[in-house]
């Protein structure tokens, strides 16, 4: 009896407890300060767009500025053609501004604001495109002026290219929207900034502080060329920003997570990237008398290895940030593993890491992807390779990657080499003036959305600019879904005149606030 009477008390005493840790978390779920997203009244009104603003963009989509990955093998005739249009088309801007061309392709414009005590700001933008596989821009028979087209896409469109509506460089206007490559990535902010600071000149409006554009011709292929030459021009000056604008985030579009409103992403931070070729060596031969594990057999196992050890997932401060500003929105048991991250953190990683998209934001993540064997159907090969590329979460460096990788090799005979690497971001801080600016234009806007730092999951040009200024923000006030999302870089790239319109207003606010 003594001891099933302590049975019985342990167990009451475990009930209780259970009862205690329920309540508790309970209560830190109800007490958590998830951000309370209540739908703003707007005065807002949507300014029409006029043909003349479309016809300008539509001009510049129109010059296939693409950049190649070797850099020396770039056609730079389209990109002496973009530069002469872009002086013709926007003359206000180039009377008014002061200019420079760095390394022949890189293009500066600096707006003189009031204050010469406050500190400048700085919008990029970039104004190279990839490629659109298989079609070559030359042979377009239709990149003359396609303007306010029929719903009927023109003829002939390359059977390559079948699942764009109209061709990649028509800048054809359409079903309410301008297509063609770069419509989205992304000369449409170079053209918004261009656009938004014409209009103000045009009204005598003069910004408080200076403002500066810069405008890479090679972000797609590194940005080392443009970018990263354009840093040096500002070091060399002696010229910090208060603030650098740039794109890498935007409002998604209601339905993300189930989320019923629209979520405006701006990029505090973005990850960084490694890629590796792994050689793997091992003992050719005929394929009639196959050794046990050959090279390829062991690249396999390399792979599966680089599979099953992912690096380790965590949760950075842009992230959290995100979860608290979103979680108000999300079902009771996602906000429970938000609000009791002190019990429930590894359950909430476990699920985060469940989905591509959401895994990326949580880890250092890991694709292999090429691999390569003999070039005979019927030869072993002696070496192997794997190509794997990882991005790195900001806080896990190019130097813990390698490790992990040659933690997991040492078993094999393996050669690695680097191809490329870039480090992870600093984060940029949140609730100063730039980011405030930023929030304030989106509300404008975008009354109803959500508004929240981000994980910038893609490398842009802003990374460079860590070296004049401390505060970068990635963020394009477009609101696209998740098929105009896959357009970037993809067939069918476009974007609504609607979010052109609002990319030229938010900038136009932008520089009024500065």
């Amino acid at each position: 009896m003594t001891a099933l009477r302590l049975l019985k008390n342990v167990f009451a005493s475990l009930l209780v407890l259970l009862v205690v840790l329920v309540i508790i978390i309970l209560v830190r779920t109800k007490l958590y300060p998830f951000t309370k997203n209540t739908a703003a009244q707007s005065s807002y009104i949507l300014t029409d767009t006029s043909t003349a603003e479309l016809q300008r963009f539509a001009g510049g989509i129109r010059i296939p500025t693409v950049s190649n990955s070797n850099y020396d093998q770039t056609n730079f005739k389209p990109f002496d053609d973009f530069k002469a249009y872009l002086r013709k088309t926007f003359p206000v801007a180039y009377q008014s501004m002061d200019t420079a061309t760095i390394n022949n392709y890189g293009l500066v414009f600096h707006w003189k604001g009031k204050d010469t005590s406050l500190k400048p700001v700085l919008f990029l933008s970039h104004y190279d495109v990839v490629p659109v596989n298989g079609y070559d821009p030359s042979s377009d028979t239709n990149k003359a002026a396609i303007f306010n087209a029929s719903d009927k896409p023109a003829d002939p469109i390359s059977t390559v290219q079948k699942d764009w509506e109209y061709p990649p460089f028509s800048g054809a206007v359409a079903k309410g929207r301008i297509y063609g490559r770069g419509t989205l990535d992304m000369k449409c902010m170079l053209f918004g900034l261009m656009e938004a600071s014409t209009q103000l000149i045009g009204k005598g409006f003069q910004p408080n502080c200076d403002i500066y554009f810069a405008f890479g011709h090679d972000e797609e292929a590194s940005g080392m060329n443009g970018a990263g030459k354009i840093v040096e021009y500002f070091k060399s000056k002696n010229i910090e920003f208060d603030a650098v604008y740039d794109e890498g985030g935007i409002v998604a579009a209601p339905g993300i997570a189930g989320i019923k409103k629209p979520i405006a992403l701006i990029g505090t931070a973005e990850k960084g990237f490694l890629t590796l070729k792994i050689r793997v060596k091992g003992t050719g031969g005929h394929s009639s008398m196959p050794p046990r594990n050959s090279s390829l057999v062991q690249a396999a196992e390399i792979i599966q290895l680089l599979e099953k050890e992912q690096l380790k997932p965590d949760i950075i401060p842009p992230v959290q940030n995100f979860l608290k500003n979103v979680g108000g929105e999300m079902s009771f048991t996602s906000q429970m593993a938000i609000a009791n991250q002190w019990l429930l953190k590894p359950l909430l990683i476990k699920t985060l890491t469940k989905a591509p998209n959401t895994n990326a934001l949580v880890r250092t993540t890991t694709a292999v992807t090429m691999a390569k064997g003999s070039d005979a159907e019927n030869v072993l090969p002696t070496i192997s390779e794997i190509t794997v590329n990882f991005r790195l979460l900001p806080g896990t460096t190019i130097a813990e990657v390698v490790d992990h990788v040659q933690k997991i090799c040492k078993p094999y005979d393996t050669e690695i080499d680097t191809l490329s690497a870039r480090e992870a971001s600093g984060i940029s801080p949140e609730f100063l003036k730039g980011y405030n600016n930023m929030k304030k234009n989106i509300e404008r806007l975008y009354p109803t959305a959500i508004i929240t730092s981000y994980l910038t999951i893609s490398g842009t040009d802003a990374y460079k600019y860590q070296a004049v200024s401390r505060k970068i923000y990635r963020f394009l006030p477009l609101e696209i879904n998740e098929y105009e999302q896959k357009i970037i870089h993809g067939n069918n790239e476009y974007i609504s005149i609607e979010n052109y319109r609002r990319m030229i207003d938010y900038f136009k606010g932008m520089m009024e606030s500065q």
